[in-house]
């Protein structure tokens, strides 16, 4: 590994072996100073004891939170995001408070929105007027704090309309000239690129100073680095040389145990 970038450990995906609450402590005994979720509750505004329980687990086992999805819906039914979903404004803004707030608490920096499906009932043109004013509203939300909020291009669902570097690109321009907002940037999913057959390197060449949070897995399978085919070193490394000095989201699948499948990465890198 050649890049110096900082590595966190994504335990909505990795440490699945634990109880949701246990995964921060279980990442720091693994060598890791950071954690990122996707919302780590059922609903949209979750119970105060539940985020306090969210929070000191967290903070108890000594690291920082480095990124938080808003509120995405059912996830493992398929939604992928309330932002551009007309019938659901009202529940994704109720959480953008809730969703700040834990990151004023945990210091966090920043925010992935995932856009949301195509929905029937409502035009793309509709939808992504919707999204832009939501995305402007969770920005603004997030500047309180000096935050960020991502946009995502995903792989591995159809209706999603963001798939390439300049599909989220194009939405954050909307948001950017429209509502003179600053902090919103490119969640740069090294995987979801690829997978959806973008030229990640072009991504990288030309648009390194609008990616916000950058994440990794190989591919085919989504498991860890050196499983697949992704020149992931490389790339991380272009990045960084082009001035890219963010957190790197270890957001893979583990082929074996949590534990074992970080052993393409020295302790002393983590």
């Amino acid at each position: 590994m050649s890049h110096q970038l900082r590595h966190t450990v994504n335990c909505s995906l990795l440490f699945t072996e634990l109880p949701l609450l246990e995964r921060p402590a279980a990442a720091r005994r693994a060598g890791f100073s950071a954690v990122e979720f996707w919302w780590p509750f059922v609903e949209a505004v979750p119970p105060e004891r539940q985020v306090d329980a969210f929070v000191n687990a967290v903070t108890d086992a000594g690291v920082q939170l480095t990124g938080l999805n808003f509120f995405a819906g059912d996830m493992p039914g398929g939604d992928r995001g309330l932002v551009s979903w007309p019938k659901r404004v009202g529940e994704f803004r109720d959480n953008v408070e809730v969703t700040v707030g834990i990151g004023e608490r945990l210091g966090l920096q920043g925010f992935n929105a995932l856009y949301g499906n195509r929905v029937d009932g409502a035009t793309p043109a509709e939808q992504d007027e919707i999204a832009v004013e939501n995305l402007v509203l969770a920005a603004r939300a997030a500047a309180r704090i000096g935050a960020t909020v991502l946009v995502e291009p995903v792989s591995g669902a159809d209706r999603y309309p963001l798939r390439t570097g300049a599909d989220a690109l194009a939405v954050i321009d909307r948001v950017q000239s429209a509502y003179d907002v600053p902090n919103v940037g490119l969640l740069a999913d090294l995987y979801h690129l690829a997978v959806n057959g973008d030229d990640v390197e072009r991504v990288i060449a030309d648009h390194t100073d609008r990616v916000a949070h950058v994440q990794i897995a190989d591919a085919p399978g989504r498991n860890e680095p050196g499983t697949g085919t992704l020149p992931l070193d490389h790339q991380l490394t272009a990045l960084e040389a082009n001035g890219y000095t963010g957190w790197v989201g270890l957001e893979y699948k583990p082929s074996t145990t949590s534990d074992a499948s970080f052993g393409w990465l020295p302790f002393e890198r983590r």
